[in-house]
């Protein structure tokens, strides 16, 4: 028999706040999370803005001099994981730490370090580059530090999957739950790609907006998107087998029921035609959930405000759904928190299961002209108070990767 996964515990580290109600709070209320960057000179590329994170301070949570050993993106993981343990309550004296597991990925990883440490080998030689460099550069450091600080020595594993990263954490960490080889899982993902470099690529790309308005700039299925704009930051969650949680008496804040993922197989960055895979990653979430398509009440949709992303999602959740796509809430919160890249996923889940309990639905922010072709039920520019059942939350990622999970109000 399949064991249940329910979430017990939350931590967010985003340029919408640092801890779970601050968050939540910004996010029901519509804020804009987005500003113009001031980290470095930005003349030469043609975005202006970011959500960026302007006040974090990692000895808050980590030991000073460790943290001076650690990139950016693992120190807003330890902090959401420490948020996320600190949220659930639980006695880490009394656990079985065999059967407590971490699943945290990133999507780039160290990439501030890694811009560093060039500067030091142009400048300097390679005999100068720092004997940190390589732990804190490597995408799975952030997963490590996590289980050594909460002595977490069950299943572990880093998960590298694009702007996927985090739904498939959170999926496969549910998958380890529901089969039995864990207990607890600390989840979720991590990213810090608001650098120089980082940036000049995307811009290269022209993936990004170049809209200089930090209030319209990510605007999700309006007709005049033009790129995603990138966010930072970390969301981590506690998983827990339901029987274990209920023996401990833990605050269960929504239940993970199903996941999906599947690959575009089709091009290195864009979607498929139509979203089909996509849509596929969606059936397979739902028909792992045991539900109907009509038993889902909203979508957080991956909704990056690239003109091709939200497009075919649109398409996709039409193949999917139907008739009932038209039924259906959907809403893309990066309009608030920008795209964390590999740990949009993880806030997005965070997101929803917050919608499920409250019986509330985030908006999509900054939407002005609708677009023929995006044609669905948005919740734009305010929130909806709905008491809904089920909902899903869709993550495609660079390399064709697409991962959906489902998740049920806990009742």
């Amino acid at each position: 028999m399949k064991k249940r996964a329910v979430i017990t515990g939350m931590g967010v580290v985003s340029s919408l706040g640092k801890d779970r109600n601050t968050f939540w709070n910004s996010i029901k209320e519509g804020k804009c999370g987005i500003k113009t960057v001031d980290r470095f000179d930005t003349s030469d590329i043609t975005t202006k803005v970011a959500a960026q994170i302007d006040d974090f301070k990692a000895a808050d949570y980590i030991d000073r001099k460790e943290a001076k050993r650690m990139d950016l993106y693992s120190q807003y993981a330890l902090a959401a994981s420490t948020l996320a343990v600190e949220d659930s309550k639980l006695d880490l004296d009394t656990i079985n730490k065999e059967r407590f597991g971490v699943i945290v990925g990133s999507g780039i990883g160290g990439i501030q370090t890694f811009e560093d440490q060039h500067k030091v080998l142009v400048d300097k030689g390679a005999s100068r580059i720092s004997p940190f460099f390589i732990p804190m550069m490597i995408a799975n450091m952030a997963a490590g530090l996590i289980a050594i600080k909460f002595e977490a020595k069950g299943f572990s594993e880093s998960v590298v999957t694009a702007c996927a990263t985090s739904n498939n954490a959170l999926g496969d960490a549910f998958k380890v739950i529901q089969r039995g080889d864990a207990d607890i899982m600390i989840t979720g993902g991590a990213e810090a790609p608001i650098t120089l470099i980082s940036f000049g690529g995307f811009c290269s790309m022209k993936a990004m907006s170049t809209n200089p308005d930090p209030n319209t700039a990510c605007r999700p299925f309006d007709i005049n998107r033009d790129g995603f704009v990138m966010g930072e930051g970390a969301g981590i969650v506690i998983l827990e087998e339901l029987e274990h949680a209920l023996n401990r008496g833990a605050n269960i804040i929504a239940e993970i029921v199903g996941y999906g993922s599947t690959n575009d197989a089709y091009h290195m960055t864009k979607p498929a035609p139509e979203g089909e895979g996509g849509a596929r990653s969606m059936k397979m979430a739902i028909n792992d959930a045991g539900i109907k398509p009509e038993d889902v009440g909203y979508v957080n949709a991956h909704g990056t405000s690239t003109p091709y992303n939200d497009k075919f999602e649109t398409c996709a959740i039409k193949n999917v759904f139907g008739e009932y796509a038209y039924k259906i809430a959907v809403s893309s919160t990066k309009s608030m928190t920008g795209h964390l890249l590999g740990a949009a996923g993880a806030v997005e889940g965070i997101i929803s299961c917050l919608a499920l309990k409250e019986g509330f639905l985030p908006p999509t922010i900054g939407y002005q002209d609708a677009d023929p072709e995006c044609d669905l039920d948005y919740v734009v520019n305010k929130g909806r108070n709905v008491d809904i059942k089920y909902a899903i939350s869709n993550s495609l990622g660079f390399g064709g990767h697409n991962a959906t999970l489902a998740f049920k109000k806990y009742e």
